[in-house]
């Protein structure tokens, strides 16, 4: 099952490379990973979305919380969260087919962010469901380039009930 952790880090120099190494050295993947500054600039927010069963899940939040600039790991997949992404497609804009990006564009709320003869940048965000309907429609069209941000989310309660938060 996939998984969205967010880690709360000092924003400190190979805090991310610790991170990572921990994910690589025991072989878990990593789907998306984004990284900022928080509000206080002396902390980072990690959104990292993975794979696995509960007992997986419980076991990566346990090892990131021994990471020495750890402070909270917490477990926000599903309804006790908000996730966002960002992707910008660029697609073969056929004197045939603009019409048709237009169309697939005014559906998924995206914006044209850049035009050529040859070719339309789209601009969307959204959930996981609306990106990835809107990359399988363009499909069709020729997509030439596609660039994802990689999910952001956050918590919309104060307290989750999920063992596999934590904090130290």
């Amino acid at each position: 099952m996939k998984h969205t952790l967010s880690v709360l880090v000092q924003n400190e120099a190979g805090v991310l490379s610790r991170i990572v190494g921990l994910f690589s050295g025991r072989g878990y993947n990593i789907e998306s990973l984004t990284v900022a500054p928080t509000q206080d600039a002396e902390y980072s927010r990690v959104t990292i979305v993975t794979f696995g069963d509960d007992g997986v899940i419980e076991q990566i939040s346990k090892q990131l919380n021994r990471l020495i600039n750890t402070i909270k790991v917490m477990d926000i997949t599903g309804e006790c969260s908000i996730e966002r992404e960002l992707v910008l497609v660029k697609v073969a804009a056929k004197e045939e087919n603009r019409s048709e990006i237009l169309r697939i564009a005014e559906i998924f709320d995206a914006k044209i962010v850049d035009a050529t003869p040859k070719t339309y940048t789209l601009e969307a965000m959204g959930d996981d469901i609306k990106i990835r309907s809107m990359i399988e429609l363009l499909r069709a069209v020729g997509i030439r380039e596609l660039v994802r941000s990689g999910k952001v989310a956050i918590s919309r309660e104060m307290q989750l009930n999920n063992t596999s938060t934590s904090s130290r």
